[in-house]
């Protein structure tokens, strides 16, 4: 058995090479029967490399296309052309040298478990899941581009997870550009990583070059898992398998992507899911809701192929028939429900029971466990970045919101759901009289804010508002004599919700997020980003030579400056070249100020914002320019306006429909030309005007109307 998986920047060719992958070893094409002839000694001679190489070399070019799309499932990954999703995929494959195999495996196939995960920095936690299940990587570079800032950062996480005992092999893709520039590119990477240049494998996934290169890497160089040579030499293991991903489908429920680390696990069996509390001797008890039986059983090619059972070291899929989504998230751990008192007497026993990492000395299968969930645990509880409310189009819609991110949080372990309560009218974060009631999410990135609303309107039909997502920021309270608050509260507090910000009269320091960001652009563009981090109050700026195309700028910066729109004005500034990741770097001390947006008077909480006090009033007025070009035109005047530090620093307004009452029908005057009759029927519109104006923003007919456009105004609103 083979784990690895392919990591890499955004659009360095991971999804393409990874289906030539499977295109090569025939798995679009396999049946459960052709898998089954594979898996017995008498026919260990198919399927044939060679043979299906000339069927990958001989598929057209309509075909390959549709090959793509088959690991990238979701509606957004095709639409958008990126990868959201780790999804995975097993293989068999004959090596060229039989002495690799073990000498009890009579057909000579390798079982290769391949994951394709994500480049975009928004979905890292995805990269770093996947990471902990595999024991090899495939590090990919552009030929063309070289080194990104990707690169560096999945480079890094797979050094760091399960402490550097990942194989790393680098690997050259899209070498048959024009532009490519693999000499280069090689050396580069030499100098950065530390790779020797001539283990560089070179590949092509367009023109299918260097394909079985790859999977010969893998083989020779990724070590088989250390917990299916343990279990196979053991007769008092129980079973147990990891949940490597899940997700909800309508007709069958909860289905789950496991990896088998010990043991068979067959249709029928009774199963028990655990997380990491289990180990603890103070709560190693399960709900009753917890367990259940598998409907079903197979392996994913990516295509499903039914097998009726798993066995050690394979990975597939599991209909577990659960309804509810958080019964079984990734990370967590399925054994045999009757292996349960078992394995709580071998925890009560063990004089280890503690969640810190062991040794690889000590491969016990306890404590194999014991690492497995506390790794997954910490994984899935993804620091949130961003955090933002979202609404349903209409206040009745709320309760099936709450359901499609129950249900979307399975598989996105990204998400941070926050709700007050479990009422209908009052959970989660209240919207005021524009929004209604809603939910409070902590997400990764703007992309990943993006992907989230698409998902929810592709898989679920949920159409909803997610307001300008805001950073937290640390406020440290003041001794004042003004101060309203009680002795008892804290001196100190993190304010995700601006509707917390301090109230006016009190003395406080804020401290913004700060972010130590890596930009890597080409050197004719240097005088461009530099200027731009300076315009983004980025400061410790550093400039490194990667090679003689590219630099790598370093520097700090306020993380509240980055979710605005740092990602579109360093595009802009190098023509699409540049990328850029982050990492945090602690807090600091700014001068900030919150920019109350109001509407009629009526303070909208989802439209405010936080910003610097020498660029509050000039981003103000973009916002309400840009609210103004947004909002649609109503029978009442609709005025914009921007308070920041007490006092209105921009405002704009939207004229209301008017109908001419001085003309009752074709081109005939009201009252003959009598002034006196035109004034009433003047003053009476403008009585109606002022009673629909006077209602904006309550329950009312004159409420404002605000759409998904009039959010996105704020996210943006540099000069």
């Amino acid at each position: 058995v083979r784990n690895f998986c392919f990591i890499a920047h955004v659009d360095h060719g991971k999804s393409s090479l990874a289906s030539r992958v499977l295109e090569l070893l025939g798995n679009f094409s396999l049946t459960q029967e052709s898998f089954g002839n594979v898996a017995t000694p008498e026919n260990s001679n198919v399927p044939n490399n060679e043979h299906s190489k000339e069927d990958m070399q001989t598929s057209s070019d309509k075909n390959s296309k549709e090959d793509y799309l088959k690991l990238d499932t979701l509606t957004v990954e095709q639409q958008r052309g990126i990868t959201v999703k780790a999804s995975a995929a097993s293989m068999l494959y004959k090596p060229r040298d039989p002495t690799i195999c073990s000498p009890d495996n009579p057909t000579k196939h390798l079982l290769f478990n391949m994951v394709d995960t994500p480049g975009h920095v928004d979905f890292g936690f995805e990269v770093s899941r996947s990471l902990q299940a595999v024991q090899g990587a495939l590090l990919l570079f552009d030929a063309s581009q070289g080194i990104q800032a990707q690169s560096l950062s999945v480079y890094q996480k797979a050094k760091e997870i399960q402490h550097g005992r990942i194989a790393l092999m680098p690997v050259l893709t899209k070498i048959d550009l024009p532009h490519a520039r693999p000499l280069e590119v090689a050396l580069a990477i030499s100098d950065v990583f530390g790779f020797d240049p001539d283990a560089v494998i070179h590949t092509s996934a367009r023109s299918r070059i260097g394909i079985e290169e790859i999977l010969e890497a893998v083989a020779m160089n990724v070590p088989p898992p250390t917990a299916v040579e343990d279990a196979s030499n053991s007769n008092i293991v129980p079973f147990h398998a990891q949940v490597v991903d899940s997700w909800f489908e309508p007709l069958r429920g909860v289905v789950c992507l496991v990896k088998v680390l010990a043991g068979t696990i067959r249709e029928g069996n009774r199963m028990a899911v655990l997380n990491a509390s289990f180990f603890d001797n103070n709560n190693n008890s399960t709900n009753n809701k917890d367990h259940f039986s598998v409907q079903e059983i197979g392996m994913v090619f990516p295509h499903r192929i039914r097998t009726h059972e798993l066995t050690s070291g394979r990975m597939g899929y599991a209909v577990v028939g659960l309804r509810d989504p958080r019964q079984a998230r990734p990370g967590s751990i399925l054994v045999a429900h009757a292996d349960l008192n078992f394995i709580t007497q071998q925890i009560a026993m063990d004089p280890e029971n503690n969640n810190t990492y062991v040794d690889k000395h000590n491969s016990s299968w306890l404590t194999a466990l014991k690492r497995i969930a506390t790794q997954n645990s910490s994984s899935n509880n993804e620091k949130s970045v961003l955090f933002a409310s979202v609404h349903p189009m209409e206040a009745y819609e709320f309760d099936e919101l709450v359901a499609a991110v129950d249900r979307l949080a399975l598989n996105d372990t990204g998400l941070e759901v926050h709700r007050t309560s479990g009422a209908s009218n009052s959970a989660g974060e209240n919207g005021g009289p524009f929004l209604g009631p809603g939910l409070r999410i902590g997400f990764q990135g703007l992309l990943h804010v993006e992907v989230f609303r698409q998902r929810l309107l592709d898989e679920f039909g949920m159409e909803a508002i997610v307001t300008p997502p805001k950073v937290p920021y640390t406020i440290q309270y003041l001794p004042s004599k003004s101060s309203r608050r009680s002795q008892d509260d804290p001196m100190e507090e993190v304010i995700e919700d601006l509707a917390n910000w301090p109230q006016s009269g009190e003395r406080f320091d804020v401290l913004e997020p700060i972010v130590a960001i890596r930009v890597i652009a080409p050197v004719e563009y240097a005088g461009s980003v530099m200027e731009l981090i300076k315009r983004k109050r980025g400061y410790d700026m550093e400039t490194q030579p990667i090679d003689d195309a590219n630099w790598m700028f370093t520097a700090h910066m306020p993380w509240g400056e980055v979710v605005t729109d740092f990602h579109d004005s360093l595009k802009n500034c190098t023509a699409g070249y540049a990328s850029f990741d982050t990492t945090e770097a602690g807090v600091k001390k700014g001068k900030l100020a919150k920019v109350s947006i109001m509407l009629n008077g009526d303070v909208v909480e989802p439209l405010t914002f936080v910003s610097h006090v020498d660029a509050a009033q000039a981003e103000a007025r973009v916002v309400c320019k840009k609210l103004k070009e947004t909002l649609p035109r109503e029978q009442f005047v609709i005025r914009i306006q921007a308070k920041a530090e007490g006092k209105i620093v921009a405002s704009e307004s939207i004229k209301a429909y008017r109908k001419d009452v001085l003309t009752t029908g074709g081109s005939k005057a009201v009252g003959g030309g009598d002034i006196t009759r035109k004034k009433k029927l003047l003053e009476k519109q403008k009585r109606g005007k002022k009673r629909l104006q006077s209602q904006s923003g309550g329950a009312g007919g004159g409420k404002v109307r605000l759409s998904q456009a009039a959010f996105n105004s704020v996210i943006a609103r540099s000069n």
